[in-house]
């Protein structure tokens, strides 16, 4: 190989970059012991910009096309070289191409539960994951903010910042989208457009572009849920407390029938029984003494008195009480004694 060969070797005619699809966002043309020749030709396809850097400066930023490099092409390189019209050398510039085409299903998530303002409930611990899609917008920024003088800088790099930027405005999003946290899993169209708008001035501030962010999940802590669970089931039945303990004893009467059926439950189970057995007692005490009151409303008018209908219903009344303690006896639940107890009791009302 002869001299002149070898010099020609020295100089860049052509400069591209085919990206290779391993992530990278930012890519450095290696330039090391060359030099670019005056009317080389630059590729920048699709999806790419290129920006020139001339001794740590960015000077010309290049979107996709084809380009001759000449003085007319590249003003700011000119003016910072000092270049005339007639310059015709070749010339030293650090060149980079950035991947402008939009990384998609990146991933955000809650490691931990996060603490947000509620309208209904105060304060709520939630998780909450997605996936959010972003490109390069402002190359000459995002050099100058992240990637730098490095060779190559990937989406992988940048991802532990940027789900921390994700996460950080949670409270933000919820706060601006107005929803209370029992919306949120009917409405995160809302919400994560919300988180979107929350978001995007950070991206932007590192030459970013957040493109669209989508909610997947939202959820309570376990122990929380529960707590949940048992205000929806008080607003479902009008916060009755009187219907709630009659629901909550319907409930438990076949667990503890159960239990009872095979062999007991010791102590708790026993302790159980007796509760639930004094709860249906208290609710079937209640109606007995609904029943009788009306009985008594009816003997205090006298021409109600003359009447034995109110008198015969308090009596039916009553034996259908007497059959739901037999039954509460057959299956366990209450002890002979305290059906007998019971029973007196009832039937000393209709004396």
């Amino acid at each position: 190989m002869g001299l002149m060969d070898f010099i020609k070797k020295q100089f860049i005619d052509i400069l591209q970059w085919t990206e290779d699809g391993d992530g990278t966002l930012a890519w450095r043309f290696p330039m090391q012991d060359f030099e670019i020749q005056y009317g080389a030709s630059l590729t920048v396809r699709e999806s790419q910009m290129a920006v020139f850097v001339n001794e740590g400066k960015v000077a010309d930023v290049f979107g996709p096309g084809m380009y001759k490099l000449t003085t007319q092409t590249l003003p700011v390189l000119t003016y910072l070289k000092n270049w005339d019209k007639l310059f015709e050398s070749p010339f030293k510039s650090d060149v980079y191409f950035f991947s402008t085409r939009q990384q998609v299903d990146q991933r955000w998530g809650t490691t931990q539960p996060v603490t947000i303002r509620d309208k209904d409930f105060g304060a709520v611990r939630l998780r909450a994951f997605g996936n959010y899609a972003y490109r390069v917008a402002d190359p000459k920024r995002f050099h100058t903010e992240i990637s730098g003088t490095r060779e190559r800088y990937t989406v992988a790099e940048l991802d532990g910042q940027l789900r921390g930027m994700m996460l950080q405005h949670i409270s933000d999003a919820v706060a601006q989208s107005g929803i209370p946290f029992l919306d949120l899993a009917a409405n995160q169209v809302a919400f994560a457009k919300a988180l979107l708008e929350a978001t995007a001035p950070s991206f932007e501030a590192l030459g970013l572009k957040l493109e669209s962010v989508t909610l997947q999940n939202v959820s309570l802590p376990e122990e929380l849920q529960k707590i949940l669970d048992q205000k929806i089931g008080m607003g479902m039945i009008g916060q009755n407390m009187g219907q709630f303990m009659q629901y909550q004893t319907a409930q438990a009467i076949p667990k503890l029938a159960e239990g009872v059926g095979q062999g007991g439950g010791g102590v708790a189970g026993d302790a159980m029984g007796l509760g639930a057995g004094l709860a249906l007692g208290q609710t079937l005490a209640q109606q007995l003494q609904a029943g009788m009151a009306g009985s008594a409303a009816s003997a205090a008018t006298p021409a109600a008195a003359a009447q034995p209908q109110p008198v015969s219903q308090g009596a039916d009344e009553v034996l259908l009480l007497l059959e739901k303690l037999g039954d509460l006896k057959a299956k366990g639940i209450l002890t002979d004694e305290e059906f007998a107890a019971k029973k007196a009791e009832l039937l000393k009302k209709l004396s």
